[in-house]
């Protein structure tokens, strides 16, 4: 399963009422580090498969639920478990660390 694009009018549906736990990756196409951690959440969204879905919001496109997480710095990833937000995490980080991240969360 690859990440899953979402919009400020899925974000609700797609990550706050998912019955398994969400990595939300705030991003945008001009932020290099962003680009630098994408090819790592697809690998990891395979490896999690059906254990935690892992999205991708653009923060350019979708400003409101941005606004209202008070991101700041991109990339930001959360992670949401029953509807909120349990660990979150700005910048850039290998695939190893993304993971043990992601583990040590659930």
């Amino acid at each position: 399963m690859a990440t899953l694009p979402v919009t400020d009018a899925t974000f609700d549906a797609e990550v706050r009422q998912s019955s398994i736990p969400v990595v939300v990756d705030f991003w945008a196409e001009w932020c290099g580090p962003c680009k630098q951690i994408g090819p790592a959440l697809e690998e990891l969204s395979e490896h999690y498969d059906g254990r935690v879905k892992i999205v991708k919001i653009n923060v350019d496109e979708n400003p409101s639920t941005p606004a209202q997480m008070g991101i700041r710095g991109i990339p930001a990833l959360f992670l949401f478990k029953d509807g909120a937000v349990v660990s979150n995490k700005v910048g850039a980080a290998p695939k190893a660390a993304l993971q043990n991240w992601i583990d040590g969360a659930l």
